[in-house]
């Protein structure tokens, strides 16, 4: 394991960046690897902070599994809701850790109600906390129905031991709620339920992973980070409960002229006999030009290959691979299916695909980008910065999608958007820092948005005679919200019936329809 350290200790290993460490926050992901009991673990540390928002997008598109971590004492918070929108769209199961049990006010138990009641997850305890705040002393295992201890310097030693006589009522209880709690989401463990057979640890764990895998139940664990305690049993719920890379299905789409794309499903096999998927999800510049993080989907990727960029089309020779901890870099000769790895000197694009074989034609389903929300005004402080300026703000907006860069005519001022006022702060400091470029911000401006709550009928009658048959026309219809994860799109559904409305004049009332609503968005914005 590498040494992590905390905010306490002049700022956690996986947050490399100055201002990250003055501010005790994470502001960019950070990519990392274990070996765990033998097995290889790629992880991505994310920020909290809603304004990078991004940062989670694009690492939950290319990881298999998330440890989604709560604080025990403030529990399920707004980014908390955003995040466990993200790992719904794309599908990615979970584990929660509710961290921080040492500190004053901690209260997992209340952790696990908002779960239920604000996320609505089917989920439950897999371990309890023996004690909490100054009193935190270990956990209580309610799959194998012992207590840990963590013992040592920094609490690296595990000691097993009975469960404390004032916690077995309550332990029995736990175990009896997670195996009911799992009996609803998994068919045959359920059937085992009914037929009130004894449980055994190899039981309850199976059906923790199948539960997991398919997002039907959510296990709880506890601990404290700052006190290394239950660390080591959240890592052996990683390799227990979250799929592999070769228990999830990946879908890439081969275009086809006319035609609707067909997916594909990617292999998965660490054998390197099908040609080379990977995406691109990340874009750094590094000490030595840009870094390009990337997932392998399927095949192996050799230095000496030659990949090319199914967007683009450009041929990409490998001159070094090299995977990650932090800021830190370790060579390596090659890469298979399931590894995290990164490239120099790659022209691409965050969302990109590479292949070995341009004439497959083949794409895989790209990272969603949520659109700014906040505008403030910028200008450098020394007219002799502009070319610095220009250098910050080309390189910023290309590794960062949510920030964005536009000259205002009306106004004569240049504009920054972003995800919020921290996030376009952060950037002002670091074109000061890294550029030499000290930088003046405006007053931000809220980019408002308006939606509908429910459907609204409309029935609007046009008269109009100016000589001549004059002009008629009664238009009937309704305007309703479209699901959460779609509001920002538009659609038009024909629902005339029969032939009360000629036929050839829908195609133009849907072309009025959405030009007008565009326009309106348009206006909004």
């Amino acid at each position: 394991m590498h040494e992590v350290r905390g905010k306490d200790n002049v700022g956690a290993t996986m947050d490399s960046m100055e201002l990250e460490r003055q501010r005790g926050i994470t502001i960019q992901s950070a990519a990392t690897y274990t070996l765990w009991k033998d097995t290889n673990i790629n992880i991505i540390d994310t920020p909290g902070h809603v304004d990078f928002t991004v940062e989670v997008e694009r690492a939950l598109r290319v990881l298999d599994g998330a440890v989604l971590v709560l604080c025990a004492v403030g529990g399920v918070q707004s980014q908390t809701l955003t995040v466990n929108r993200q790992m719904k769209r794309y599908n990615v199961p979970c584990l929660a850790f509710i961290n921080k049990l040492d500190r004053l006010g901690s209260n997992p138990y209340r952790v696990l109600s908002q779960m239920r009641s604000k996320m609505n997850h089917n989920a439950a305890f897999i371990q309890l906390p023996i004690g909490v705040e100054s009193n935190c002393k270990g956990i209580v295992d309610l799959v194998r129905e012992r207590a840990i201890y963590f013992e040592g310097e920094h609490g690296m030693n595990l000691r097993l031991d009975e469960i404390p006589q004032d916690m077995r009522v309550e332990s029995e209880e736990r175990r009896q709620e997670l195996i009911e709690h799992l009996s609803n989401a998994d068919e045959s463990f359920g059937e085992l339920f009914l037929e009130e057979k004894p449980f055994t640890e190899d039981d309850i764990k199976a059906a923790l992973r199948r539960t997991c895998i398919n997002r039907t139940f959510t296990p709880v664990l506890v601990g404290t980070a700052l006190k290394n305690k239950g660390v080591q049993p959240l890592l052996d719920a990683v390799l227990d409960y979250l799929p592999n890379p070769g228990e999830v299905e990946n879908l890439g789409f081969i275009e086809k002229e006319g035609q609707e794309p067909e997916k594909i499903v990617l292999n998965p096999a660490r054998d390197g006999k099908d040609s080379f998927v990977g995406l691109a999800f990340k874009l750094e510049a590094g000490r030595f030009g840009q870094l390009t993080y990337l997932r392998c989907y399927q095949g192996v990727l050799r230095k000496g290959d030659n990949i090319f960029n199914a967007r683009t089309n450009k041929k990409v020779r490998i001159a070094r691979l090299v995977r990650l901890h932090s800021n830190q870099m370790e060579d390596v000769n090659e890469v298979y299916a399931g590894d995290i790895f990164a490239l120099f000197g790659v022209d691409c694009a965050s969302g990109d695909t590479f292949t070995t074989n341009p004439k497959d034609n083949l794409a895989m389903e790209s990272i969603f980008v949520p659109e700014p929300v906040v505008s403030m005004a910028i200008k450098p402080n020394n007219t002799k910065d502009r070319d610095n300026f220009s250098k910050a703000i080309a390189r910023f907006t290309k590794e960062d999608p949510t920030f964005h860069f536009f000259f205002d005519n009306d106004v004569k001022e240049t504009l920054v958007s972003g995800m919020g006022e921290l996030h376009l702060e952060i950037y002002a400091q670091r074109m000061e820092r890294e550029y030499g470029c000290p930088v003046t911000l405006g007053k931000p401006k809220v980019a408002f948005r308006e939606t509908m709550v429910g459907p609204c009928e409309f029935d609007y009658l046009h008269k109009k005679q100016s000589g001549g048959s004059g002009q008629y026309a009664r238009i009937i219809g309704v305007m309703e919200p479209l699901p959460p994860n779609q509001n920002t799109l538009l659609e038009f559904v024909d629902e005339t019936v029969g032939t009360n409305v000629p036929k050839q004049f829908v195609p133009g009332v849907e072309k009025g329809k959405l030009n007008l609503l565009f326009v309106s968005i348009k206006k909004k914005r």
